[in-house]
């Protein structure tokens, strides 16, 4: 991966850092996008990132005209993107179907549909004309199954299942491959977030309630999603497109 442009969004989250990382170690040059410049300057000092490798762009990925931005800023700094981690996502608020509220409803299916519909537009046209690159999507267990209390986060999730299997057909002529990962429960922030939903002030509880439905009996460590994505993105992948990737402990063997 040495000297490849990897764009990553979602960059300042815990997946989205870790597979950072894991590319500058390799000799990447990065653009992390995220929609806060402060948490992006924080993981830039983190991972000490050389300011002739790496390019910070603040952006939101639900706004069309904001995803030409970061693709254009990325362009314009490297002149080319290699490799697409079309990482960023949000969980939202854990509300049953009959108690969502659109403001939910629109934030969840904006930032996880329209981000990687938009990231796609805008990356593969690019990718096209260079008639080579890998993209990455962020799906979930979540997106292969029903979840209760994330009524929009699993509708968005199987969306980036089709989004991503569309995308592999489209682009499989010009040389490009388009996989995704689903990974079950991480020991981040986002899971905290949904625990605290799901049952305030007793995360603990709830975090070995769902950990009893792991055959492994726990949550993956953000370095376990990182090592697949950064495997699918690389060439030793080269014959594997259109590939919807569980990373969940065993709970897709249930």
């Amino acid at each position: 991966m040495s000297e490849k442009v990897v764009l990553i969004t979602g960059a300042a989250g815990g997946i989205g850092r870790t597979v950072a990382d894991l590319f500058v170690k390799d000799g990447s040059k990065v653009v992390l996008v995220d929609i806060s410049k402060e948490n992006l300057v924080a993981v830039a000092q983190q991972l000490q990132l050389d300011p002739e490798k790496a390019l910070l762009v603040s952006a939101d990925v639900s706004n069309e005209d904001s995803v030409k931005y970061y693709v254009d800023q990325a362009i314009s700094k490297f002149g080319r993107i290699d490799v697409f981690i079309n990482n960023a996502g949000v969980e939202g608020k854990v509300q049953k179907i009959v108690d969502t509220t659109k403001e939910n409803l629109d934030f969840v299916l904006g930032v996880n549909i329209k981000g990687v519909y938009f990231g796609l537009k805008y990356v593969l046209k690019h990718m096209m004309e260079n008639k080579s690159g890998s993209i990455v999507n962020t799906s979930s267990v979540a997106g292969l199954m029903g979840t209760e209390g994330l009524g929009p986060y699993t509708a968005s999730k199987h969306a980036v299942i089709g989004i991503t299997k569309t995308a592999a057909i489209e682009s499989a002529p010009f040389g490009i491959r388009v996989n995704a990962v689903c990974p079950g429960p991480v020991n981040n922030r986002m899971m905290r977030s949904i625990e605290d939903g799901v049952m305030p002030g007793s995360g603990d509880t709830v975090k070995k309630g769902f950990e009893s439905i792991i055959p492994m009996a726990r949550y993956a460590e953000n370095d376990e999603i990182a090592n697949t994505i950064y495997f699918l993105a690389s060439d030793k992948a080269s014959y594997i497109t259109g590939g919807i990737y569980r990373v969940d402990g065993g709970m897709g063997a249930k």
